[in-house]
C-alpha cells in the first residue's frame, strides 16, 4: 500500500510512521513523507532503523498539494498536519485556520481526485466541554467550540466532508509520545520540588500517540465504515490525577496540589506579564470525557490509559512500577 503522510516530523506522525512500515501480511508498504522543512528522518521498527526523505509540503498550498499528490498517487494520505498551540492560536487566528481547516480541504479535493482514502486527526476542542462529568461526548453530540483552535478544527472537519466522502476523522485529546509532551514536561518539573500545582478540573482520556496510530491502523486495515470517531485511550481521569500516576509508576516522589482551570490562566497571565509577553489562555474543555463506542461496534481494539502510560514509561526507561 502507497501512504503519503503529512507533518512526518511530528509526535503522531512518529507514530503513525512506525505502525505503517508494514502490513497485516508483514510487506512493506510504501511511505511518502511530507512536512513543511524537507529533510531525512529515522523509522524505527524493531530492530531496524530506515532512513527516509521527507518532501517539502506546505498543506495550505493547493498547488503544491495538488503537485505532491497527483504525483505520487497515494491510496491514503494521513494528514498529521495541524497548527496545535491552542494558546497561540488565540493571538493568531488567521494562520490557524488556514493550517487546520484549509489545509484539510486541500487534501481532501486532492484525495477525491486521486481515489484515495483521507485521515485527518481531530479534538475533543470541536464540543464545548460543558457537558456534566457524568457524562460522555458521542460523535454527533452538538459542536459548540469555545476556543480559536477548536473553531478552525471543527471547520477542518466540515470542509473535509464537503470535499470527499471516504475519510476518516479521529478526534483525539490529551496526546503524548516522543518528542516534548506532559508526562515529560511533569517529570522534569518535579525534579528538585517536593510539590507541583496541576490543573485538576478538567476531565479526560490521557492518549499514548502509539496507540492512536494502531486505532489509525486497524481501521484502514479493517476498511470500517467511513466517517467520523472519538479515537482516545479508555478510561477518565483529570490532568492532576494523571500526573499523580506519572509520579507513581515513576517512582517520583512530588505531591500534586490541584488548581482550578481559573487559577491556572491567572498563574499564567501572571507570567507572561512579568515577561512583558502578549500572551492569552485559550478556555480547555472542563468535559472532554469522548465515548469510544463507535470504534468498539467497528471492531476497534483500544487499551486503558494507565498501561498505555506504563508502556511510554518503559520505553523511556522511567518506569520502576
Amino acid at each position: 500500500m502507497k501512504i503519503l503522510i503529512t507533518g512526518a516530523k511530528g509526535m503522531l506522525a512518529q507514530a503513525v510512521r512506525e505502525r505503517f512500515l508494514r502490513d497485516a501480511e508483514g510487506a512493506e508498504n510504501e511511505l511518502v513523507l511530507t512536512d513543511v522543512v524537507p529533510g531525512e528522518i529515522e523509522v524505527t521498527h524493531g530492530e531496524t532503523v530506515e532512513k527516509l526523505a521527507t518532501i517539502g509540503l506546505d498543506i495550505t498550498d493547493f498547488e503544491a498539494v495538488s503537485r505532491v499528490i497527483s504525483e505520487a498517487r497515494p491510496e491514503v494520505i494521513i494528514n498529521c498536519a495541524a497548527y496545535t498551540n491552542v494558546d497561540a492560536a488565540e493571538l493568531n487566528a488567521e494562520l490557524a485556520e488556514k493550517i487546520n481547516a484549509d489545509g484539510p480541504a486541500n487534501l481532501a479535493k486532492m484525495a477525491k481526485e486521486a481515489g484515495a482514502v483521507l485521515v485527518h486527526i481531530s479534538t475533543d476542542y470541536v464540543f464545548g466541554g460543558i457537558k456534566p462529568v457524568t457524562e460522555e461526548y458521542s460523535e454527533d453530540d452538538p459542536k459548540e467550540p469555545q476556543s480559536v483552535y477548536g473553531i478552525t478544527k471543527l471547520h477542518g472537519e466540515e470542509k473535509i466532508a464537503e470535499n470527499t466522502d471516504r475519510f476518516y476523522i479521529f478526534r483525539t485529546a490529551w496526546l503524548y509520545g516522543q518528542g516534548k509532551n506532559f508526562v515529560r514536561t511533569m517529570l522534569t518539573v518535579a525534579e528538585g520540588r517536593d510539590e507541583v500545582t496541576v490543573v485538576n478540573d478538567q476531565h479526560g482520556s490521557p492518549t499514548y500517540a502509539e496507540d492512536l496510530a494502531d486505532i489509525i491502523y486497524q481501521a484502514v486495515s479493517k476498511n470500517i465504515p467511513f466517517g467520523i470517531y472519538n479515537a482516545t485511550n479508555l478510561g477518565f481521569t483529570t490532568w492532576a490525577e494523571f500526573t499523580e500516576e506519572i509520579y507513581r509508576q515513576a517512582g517520583v516522589n512530588c505531591k500534586v496540589v490541584g488548581v482550578s482551570s481559573e487559577e491556572y490562566e491567572q498563574q499564567a497571565m501572571a507570567r507572561a506579564a512579568e515577561k512583558g509577553e502578549e500572551y492569552k489562555v485559550a478556555p480547555r474543555p472542563k468535559n472532554s470525557q469522548m465515548s469510544k463506542q463507535k470504534l468498539a461496534d467497528a471492531g476497534i481494539a483500544i487499551r486503558h490509559w494507565s498501561p498505555a502510560l506504563a508502556e511510554y514509561l518503559r520505553r523511556e526507561g522511567k518506569l520502576i512500577k
